[in-house]
């Protein structure tokens, strides 16, 4: 792995003394992971602030990417999170591209690594949520979220077809839902103190354009701990939960950069999933620190079946280069292990979690 990285800074009128006004980084990519191998592309991050004479509000930022893999992966995507003054409103946004060569080995918990399957999907997507403040770092939100399957290349006859797997041919979901949020994060890239406790329900219908009628419950909860030394100790809880005529990219996955590191993402696939995620991390030299992880988690199509049979787990740790340390902007080096043979590499801009 490799990387270039060019920055600037752009600060109109008088810079406050502990935060930009505006900044950006612009980072030509050569990378490689479990899901794409090598790859190259562009990376960007801007950050902005609404209200330069507010300084309690956390910083907005927006991130792009545009990567290319020898496996002839193509992904572009801007993302973000927009806060308006006091933090009254909160915007965050995903607009994304993919023509994406993938693996499949079939739905459960018990899917064995024989069954491994190649494919292609070629897939818009959209997903917006605004947040307003009721008070006390209490939020209610709406949030929109499209997908367009423009294709799915699959072998006949194979996974997709003996497991009559919904979704499997071209297809359009939109569906429209509601979030309740309470966020004491003192940061949107990576906090080191506060909780974030999250609900989330969207309900995916024919009247919004949807080729299949269904809705998703998501429950985040996150905790950030402060130790000796700017030490943090970061806990995460994750389900997400389905009912209904769910299609195949709208499925619980497990892992992948954020979710359960050391399984290929989408290693395990069904209508519902528990994860939890504990990492533990520690500032080294310069603009250097470190962390080690672990995680468990499982997937089901029922909710009993999110137990300890067959549980998943990952460990493993890495490496944080601040590219920004006032916004705490890292760039992430993290090696996961999980069971068996699976292992994962990972390059990202900012935390997991």
């Amino acid at each position: 792995m490799a990387f270039i990285l060019f920055s600037y800074r752009s600060i109109q009128g008088q810079p406050d003394t502990t935060r930009s006004h505006r900044s950006a980084l612009i980072l030509p990519l050569v990378l490689r992971s479990i899901e794409t191998d090598w790859s190259f592309g562009v990376a960007g991050s801007f950050t902005f602030r609404l209200s330069k004479a507010d300084t309690l509000t956390r910083t907005s930022n927006l991130q792009t990417l545009a990567l290319y893999s020898v496996r002839r992966q193509f992904v572009t995507v801007i993302n973000g999170a927009t806060y308006f003054p006091g933090e009254r409103y909160i915007l965050n946004h995903q607009l994304s591209y993919s023509y994406f060569p993938d693996k499949f080995w079939g739905l459960g918990k018990q899917a064995p690594d024989s069954n491994e399957e190649n494919y292609i999907f070629r897939q818009y997507y959209v997903y917006l949520h605004l947040q307003r403040l009721l008070g006390r770092k209490l939020f209610a939100g709406v949030l929109y979220e499209y997908q367009r399957l423009l294709e799915i290349d699959y072998l006949a006859g194979g996974l997709f077809d003996q497991q009559d797997v919904t979704g499997r041919y071209s297809y359009a979901v939109s569906g429209l839902g509601m979030s309740l949020t309470y966020d004491t994060r003192n940061n949107a890239f990576a906090s080191d103190r506060g909780t974030l406790m999250q609900f989330s329900f969207n309900n995916f219908v024919p009247l919004l354009g949807s080729d299949f009628r269904y809705t998703n419950y998501v429950i985040d909860l996150r905790k950030f701990i402060p130790f000796y030394r700017r030490q943090v100790l970061a806990l995460q809880a994750y389900g997400y939960f389905t009912a209904g005529q769910v299609p195949l990219r709208s499925l619980a996955t497990l892992g992948g950069a954020t979710n359960m590191r050391g399984y290929y993402d989408g290693r395990y696939r069904d209508k519902n999933q528990l994860v939890f995620q504990g990492e533990y991390r520690v500032p080294l030299f310069w603009r250097l620190g470190a962390v080690v992880f672990a995680n468990a988690g499982n997937v089901g199509s029922r909710l009993s079946e999110l137990n300890l049979q067959d549980v998943k787990y990952s460990y493993g740790g890495g490496l944080r280069l601040a590219l920004n340390k006032t916004e705490r902007l890292n760039i992430r080096v993290d090696y996961g292990i999980g069971r068996g043979t699976s292992r994962g590499f990972y390059f990202q801009l900012g935390e997991a979690f």
